[in-house]
């Protein structure tokens, strides 16, 4: 795709998710109800995490102590699951493309001085990198323990998106470690380039040829032709 489509996707998705952030941004971020009260939107983050992490966790932590371990997530959006991530790892960071999300996730984790919020670029995550070398200098390597992003790809119209996400991913991820995330599976759906809430779809061999291309093995999957299409990507070891 010519770059500059990407970039006229991403100034779209980035003017999007404002604007949806301004009239609502719980219910954007999860539309069971139109509104949540703080009890019930955080309570909803930590069901997320009992049953997409708590009961994952030998894959995620592979014997590492929760406590110990540095993990990442993707579309934070206004902080429901960063909240709940926040109490069980040691250190969390988060990306939002929205600046208004980004307020909103910062306000959710006060409290956590272990969890640091960033309005990234919608693409990569050079934002957080960035925030590395600040404090640590350019030549310091950030690596981090586990990658988590849940109701967030499946949004992203562009799957040249979606892959530059995964690589950079891949860039951070300690070798072995787990990138567990969503991706829109329906074969019913047609992504259009400038719909930002209907993202483009994936099928079982997508994945497999994404994984394998940015150096992960797609080593379980589950609810596939659905709009919670799981994904577990494990990064390869790096050759002795």
């Amino acid at each position: 795709m010519a770059v500059w489509r990407i970039t006229r996707q991403i100034r779209r998705m980035r003017r999007d998710w404002d604007q949806r952030a301004r009239e609502n941004p719980r219910f954007y971020v999860v539309t069971g109800q139109d509104r949540w009260s703080d009890e019930e939107f955080y309570e909803s983050g930590h069901v997320t995490l009992e049953q997409e992490v708590l009961s994952d966790l030998a894959n995620i932590c592979q014997g590492m102590d929760p406590k110990d371990m540095r993990v990442l997530e993707i579309g934070c959006g206004a902080g429901r699951v960063t909240r709940a991530l926040a109490g069980l790892f040691g250190q969390v960071y988060a990306v939002d493309i929205s600046r208004r999300m980004v307020r909103q996730a910062r306000r959710a984790v006060e409290g956590f001085p272990n969890v640091r919020v960033f309005r990234n670029n919608g693409m990569d995550l050079a934002a957080v990198r960035e925030h590395w070398w600040n404090r640590f200098g350019l030549g310091a390597r950030l690596q981090v323990d586990f990658v988590f992003s849940c109701i967030v790809f499946q949004h992203i119209p562009s799957r040249e998106i979606i892959e530059s996400y995964v690589r950079e991913v891949h860039r951070l991820l300690r070798p072995g470690a787990l990138f567990k995330f969503q991706v829109q599976g329906s074969s019913l759906v047609e992504a259009e380039p400038d719909n930002t809430w209907v993202g483009v779809p994936f099928s079982e061999r997508d994945a497999r040829e994404m994984a394998q291309r940015c150096g992960f093995e797609l080593r379980y999957q589950s609810g596939g032709e659905s709009q919670y299409y799981w994904l577990w990507y494990f990064k390869k070891p790096e050759p002795r």
